[in-house]
């Protein structure tokens, strides 16, 4: 999909680099198409947007204007938002790459993923507005910046998905050894986030055996703490949440 832009978030490190799955492959529709033996789980339309946390701050690189269709599978979370003229941010598609120097340009579909070998931990926070959200948290290369995708929504179906994501990471991991090298202690806690136990409660959950992340751009990890060419939706910025129960 020519239009298909995908936000400063992540790219992959050490696998699924042979056919770039920096962005998730879409049918005529718009929905996301399957790779050979992928099962899907779910599918939900929340608010996205895009953090970067660092040891004492949490800036906000962009959010999508309207909510977005998030599919679930037993390998990956995407998204992908339509109808709305976003400018894109610096990156593979933008000005600042040197790869890349044709005109900025308006796209009318905005898509991303990110694949179950990346998080390292879920943060799910309740507001006072009936409203709660879930970041994926993953940890980056030569940076201590962690990107983060965050999803917000109704309580019950937040809560949900924070449940279905951290069970979906726990099983693809303890599948796939050739992708994770996993550690006793490791497999023991991924054994655990299988579980499908009531919750999750408001709080943080982490998940072994992640691998690290890098960004498309160098600009992406030096970018300043100003409005982005993103649309920004108007939703207050979460408290960062302490230990799960």
């Amino acid at each position: 999909m020519s239009e298909d832009a995908a936000p400063f978030f992540i790219g992959p490190h050490r696998f699924d680099a042979d056919d770039d799955p920096t962005r998730p492959v879409l049918d005529r529709r718009y929905a996301l198409l399957p790779e050979p033996g992928e099962h899907l789980l779910a599918q939900h339309r929340l608010l996205v947007a895009g953090h970067l946390l660092g040891p004492t701050d949490d800036v906000r690189s962009w959010a999508l204007p309207s909510p977005a269709t998030v599919t679930v599978t037993d390998r990956r979370l995407a998204y992908v938002c339509t109808g709305s003229e976003l400018s894109l941010v610096s990156g593979r598609d933008g000005r600042t790459d040197a790869r890349h120097r044709r005109p900025i340009r308006l796209s009318r579909l905005v898509s991303g993923q990110i694949r179950w070998q990346w998080p390292s931990r879920l943060e799910l926070a309740e507001g006072a507005d009936g409203t709660a959200e879930l970041r994926v948290v993953c940890d980056a290369l030569r940076t201590i910046r962690q990107p983060a995708l965050a999803l917000t929504g109704p309580v019950a179906l937040v809560a949900a998905l924070a449940r279905q994501v951290r069970r979906s990471v726990a099983a693809f991991r303890l599948r796939r050894p050739e992708l994770v090298d996993l550690s006793p202690p490791e497999r023991d806690a991924l054994t655990a986030r299988m579980n499908p136990s009531p919750g999750p409660a408001p709080g943080s959950v982490t998940l072994p055996g992640s691998l690290p992340v890098e960004f498309l751009s160098r600009d992406d990890y030096y970018r300043p703490a100003e409005p982005s060419a993103w649309p920004r939706q108007d939703v207050p910025a979460r408290d960062r949440p302490g230990s799960a129960c």
